[in-house]
């Protein structure tokens, strides 16, 4: 099981931490597995810096089907949600 920690916009961080988005498509320069772990830092959409709001979501499925060369969707589990005065724990 690997970490992998990346950046997210404000309206798909929402999506995930309110789980109407249960997936992440991203390239796959990082040979994401299921079981892996993503820490998704909200970033500001203009400023590019992180906002300090972090989720922790578990890599629950992984395809490439239908996606551009070298991209995949994975199938994500909301695990935890940090924000800088409290912590949501998922399980």
């Amino acid at each position: 099981m690997v970490i992998h920690r990346l950046k997210i916009l404000p309206e798909y961080f929402e999506a995930q931490k309110n789980r109407v988005k249960t997936f992440e498509i991203r390239k796959n320069d990082r040979n994401f597995k299921v079981g892996d772990r993503l820490m998704l830092y909200e970033i500001n959409s203009k400023t590019k810096q992180k906002t300090g709001r972090v989720l922790e979501v578990q890599v629950t499925y992984i395809t490439d089907y239908a996606q551009k060369e070298d991209y995949v969707v994975m199938a994500t589990r909301l695990k935890i949600f940090k924000d800088p005065v409290h912590v949501t724990v998922y399980e």
